[in-house]
């Protein structure tokens, strides 16, 4: 694994930030893309005192210009692009009717095209390595709907669908692996987009107050449990939430 080299889209903060960190102490070269440059040059300083490797691009994932660049510059730091997690996302739930359609809009540029474009940015070159795995974060709201999600599950089942298809198209074909993964409650900063206050008494509700959130570090575990099985093995989607969440 020490040759690996990783790009973590959404690293600034949460589950990028964690498995950032994790990866880095494992032996991988990370690259951290997010827009926040304060929080990354932490990040990569933290790293680099622990003796990992790391480097980052500021990054809107939303610009499909931004991410061909952050492949461009990861290929030109390190060599190569072995793994890309297009973790990036955002969750202002809200009401359908208190139609947030520029949030709507917003969640499907993070959520939908900035996965299409973490892919499509990759893609080439592991098509030219007959090699590579893509990890994408959906959520478990891209399994199940629940009062105030519907555009947030309908743009991570969208990122449930896309992963099945290159899945289909691009594992036997050319050996480039797809993983899925959806957390359930994680204690990151997802919820301080909500602006919809009314959602919370309904969440409330459905006994959202008696989960315990997991910690990043735990999901940081899965993607590289996900990434160490041997070449031939794909752990091709996984479900990881509390155990007391209900939902």
């Amino acid at each position: 694994m020490s040759a690996k080299v990783v790009i973590i889209t959404g690293a600034s903060s949460g589950m990028g930030a964690a498995t950032a960190k994790l990866l880095a102490q494992s032996g991988f070269k990370v690259m951290m893309a997010a827009r926040r440059e304060d929080r990354l040059q932490q990040l990569r300083d933290e790293i680099i005192r622990a003796g990992g490797e790391a480097n980052y691009k500021v990054t809107d994932v939303t610009s499909r210009a931004d991410v061909e660049a952050l492949a461009d510059v990861t290929i030109q730091t390190y060599g190569q692009i072995d793994i890309i997690i297009n973790n990036a996302g955002i969750m202002p739930l809200s009401f359908f009717k208190s139609l947030k359609v520029e949030e709507w809009e917003k969640m499907i540029d993070v959520n939908i095209k900035g996965v299409l474009y973490g892919m499509a940015a990759v893609y080439k070159h592991m098509e030219e390595r007959n090699e590579g795995h893509i990890i994408n974060f959906s959520s478990i709201a891209g399994h199940v709907t629940f009062p105030s999600s519907s555009v947030y599950s309908a743009t991570k089942h969208a990122v449930r669908v896309l992963t099945e298809g290159m899945r289909i198209e691009l594992g036997a074909r050319q050996n480039i692996r797809t993983t899925l993964i959806s957390p359930g409650s994680v204690a990151t900063e997802l919820s301080g987009t909500i602006t919809d206050t009314s959602i919370y008494p309904a969440l409330e509700k459905m006994g959202n107050t008696e989960w315990t959130a997991i910690d990043p570090i735990d999901v940081a575990k899965i993607v590289l449990f996900a990434i160490q099985q041997p070449a031939n093995v794909a752990i091709n989607e996984l479900i990881v939430r509390p155990t007391s969440q209900s939902l």
